[in-house]
C-alpha cells in the first residue's frame, strides 16, 4: 500500500467506526476505500470483514450489562449464527470472482437502502411492544439463521437487519435489542475473521491500517452520537452508497 493508500483507508476506518455506532452502515465507507486502494471486490470485502471486528468488540463492551441480562435470549441464537455465518463465508468463498463482481454492485445498493429505512425498522420494533419472559421462538432463530448467511456473504447493514427481525420476534425494548443486535453482530464478525483469515484473499497490511481505526471510531462515535444529527449523517451514508453502487455497476 502507498502512503496515500494508508491515509486512506485509515481515514475511512475511523469514519466507519463512528457511523456504526451512531447510525449503521459503516461499511459502505470503508469498503469503497478498499476498492479505490486497487483491490479486487472479494478481498475487499474480506478485508473489510477483519478490519471492522474491533468497532464490533468495543459495542459489546459497552453493552455487558443488557448482554447479561439477555442470556436466555442469547443461547439459542448462537447455533443459528454460527451456522449462518459459515454458510455465507464458504459461500462467500465458492462464489466464482466474476460472479461476485456481478453481485456487489447490488449488495452495496441493498445495503444503503437498508441504511435508508433503518428509523422505520426501529419504530416499528419499538411499536411492536415489550413481552417479559420466554425463550426466542423458531421464527425468530431462523430469522437470524438467514440474516446471518447475508452477514458471513457481504454483512453490510447486517445490523439493521438484525434489529427488524429481532425487534419483531422477541418483544423486548429497543435498548436490549441494539445490545443483543450488537453481540450476534460480533459472533458474526468474528466467524468470518476465522474463515477469511484462514482461506480468504486478505490484505493483512490494509487489516493492520483499518483495525485499530475503526475500534477508535466505535469508541469515538458515542461522543459523536451526543451532537450529531443522525439522520443527517444517515442520509450522507446512503447517498455514499447509492453513488458507489452506481459506480460499481461501470467499473
Amino acid at each position: 500500500m502507498s502512503p496515500g493508500d494508508i491515509v486512506l483507508v485509515a481515514a475511512a476506518g475511523l469514519a466507519c467506526g463512528v457511523i456504526n455506532t451512531v447510525a449503521g452502515g459503516g461499511s459502505l465507507i470503508l469498503f469503497p476505500a478498499l476498492l479505490a486502494t486497487g483491490m479486487p471486490t472479494l478481498a475487499a470485502n474480506v478485508t473489510n470483514s477483519l478490519g471492522t471486528w474491533p468497532g464490533y468488540l468495543g459495542g459489546v463492551v459497552g453493552f455487558r450489562r443488557e448482554i447479561d441480562e439477555l442470556r436466555h435470549h442469547l443461547r439459542p441464537f448462537l447455533v443459528a449464527n454460527i451456522l449462518g455465518s459459515t454458510t455465507g463465508c464458504v459461500l462467500l468463498l465458492v462464489t466464482p470472482g466474476d460472479t461476485f463482481d456481478v453481485l456487489v454492485p447490488w449488495l452495496v445498493i441493498f445495503a444503503a437502502l437498508l441504511t435508508a429505512v433503518q428509523p422505520e425498522v426501529k419504530r416499528r420494533a419499538l411499536a411492536s411492544g415489550r413481552v417479559d419472559g420466554g425463550s426466542p421462538g423458531m421464527l425468530s432463530i431462523g430469522a437470524v439463521f438467514l440474516a446471518t448467511i447475508y452477514g458471513g456473504y457481504f454483512g453490510a447493514a447486517l445490523g439493521v437487519i438484525l434489529i427488524g427481525v429481532l425487534g419483531l420476534t422477541i418483544h423486548e425494548t429497543m435498548q436490549r435489542v441494539t445490545a443483543l443486535k450488537t453481540v450476534l453482530s460480533l459472533l458474526d464478525a468474528t466467524v468470518s475473521v476465522v474463515i477469511f483469515g484462514l482461506f480468504g484473499p486478505v490484505r493483512w497490511v490494509a487489516v493492520a491500517v483499518a483495525a485499530p481505526t475503526t475500534l477508535i471510531g466505535g469508541y469515538l462515535g458515542a461522543a459523536v452520537a451526543r451532537r450529531l444529527d443522525e439522520n443527517v449523517l444517515r442520509a450522507s451514508v446512503v447517498a455514499f452508497g447509492i453513488a458507489v453502487g452506481i459506480y460499481l455497476f461501470f467499473r
